[in-house]
């Protein structure tokens, strides 16, 4: 049978309270000496006792356990996944504050919406609190887990809940404001702007960092584009350099090749022809043709810091609408160089 705290109590000779005060790290609070707490201990490993941290969760206490939720596919399939990054900075936040990870997948089926919520029930209070990512917002949910008082941290932006629980992000806006002013300085005076045809929140943020820096720097935009480049967006690239822009700003790392590509059809010379930088991190420059320059998002900082915030709001230290910003950073490559 599965050994209880019972079984360690009688094991060492004191009562089953002590025990559980102990097993939950409540020594110095309730005043047991350490004596008693390593005959307790040692006896806890002779049993081979192991917490059901279910029931502890249910009770109300702590079990060193932190749940991982989005409502979207997680699990890095290739070395191109937007998470990857994010899901190790979580592992790393975890190991080095001593926390077990679970992870939470929505129940899915074919009659609704995927959804936190099985049969009316929380499923994520087994864990202490949980860290929710991913683009699909489901504010519902979020505003139900907020009035029952479950802490939750976002790794990004939400705009719309932002009140419901702290978030963690990369700052955006601030590095394609610098991206702008390095442009400038570098003697450019015409720039382009390639976006993705979606308006999830970090995108919006480079938009907006970059309408504010092409403000702040006295920058013309030659031209802009949002969506793919095939079809009739084939000859953008061209078309915008024939407009005047030296200078490109692309929002995808992924679309970076296929303007590689677009430059090498038109005869354009990247970056004597046209300085090109990348506004996200290059997830594996190993299949890059170029060494581009580029922004590196924090993903990495952004999930341990998220493991630290999420504990920092379960004690109390920040309240519900407490937001962090990290900074990211100018990778120098070989794909922008001063306008000759």
């Amino acid at each position: 049978m599965r050994p209880r705290q019972s079984d360690i109590a009688r094991l060492a000779r004191v009562s089953q309270t002590t025990v559980s005060l102990t097993l939950n790290g409540k020594t110095a609070e309730y005043g047991i000496n350490r004596a008693t707490e390593e005959r307790i201990m040692s006896a806890a490993r002779e049993l081979g006792y192991v917490p059901n941290v279910t029931a502890r969760a249910l009770r109300g206490g702590r079990n060193c356990l932190l749940g991982v939720h989005a409502y979207e596919s997680l699990f890095p399939t290739s070395r191109e996944s937007y998470y990857e990054e994010i899901l190790v900075g979580i592992e790393q936040g975890a190991i080095r504050t001593g926390q077990d990870l679970v992870l939470f997948t929505s129940v899915h089926s074919g009659q609704g919406r995927a959804s936190i919520f099985d049969g009316g029930r929380n499923r994520l209070k087994i864990a202490d609190g949980t860290l929710i990512i991913g683009f699909d917002q489901h504010d519902d949910e979020l505003v139900r887990l907020a009035e029952e008082g479950f802490p939750f941290v976002f790794i990004g932006r939400r705009e719309k809940p932002a009140a419901l629980g702290p978030y963690v992000t990369a700052d955006y806006v601030g590095a394609v404001r610098s991206v702008a002013a390095q442009v400038r300085a570098l003697g450019h005076r015409r720039v382009a702007y390639l976006g993705l045809p979606d308006y999830i929140e970090p995108r919006l943020e480079r938009r907006e960092g970059f309408a504010r820096g092409v403000e702040e720097h006295d920058l013309t935009v030659a031209g802009q584009s949002f969506g793919h480049l095939e079809g009739p967006h084939e000859r953008w690239v061209q078309e915008m350099v024939e407009s005047g822009a030296t200078a490109l700003l692309v929002e995808g790392s992924a679309q970076l090749e296929t303007v590689a590509q677009r430059c090498d059809a038109a005869g354009l010379r990247i970056p004597d022809d046209l300085s090109v930088i990348g506004l996200d991190s290059i997830t594996d420059p190993a299949t890059s043709s170029r060494h581009w320059t580029h922004v590196r998002v924090p993903r990495r900082e952004m999930g341990s810091r998220a493991v630290e915030l999420l504990l920092e709001f379960i004690d109390g230290v920040h309240g519900p609408a407490y937001h962090e910003r990290l900074p990211c950073t100018f990778e120098e490559g070989e794909t922008f160089c001063p306008r000759s």
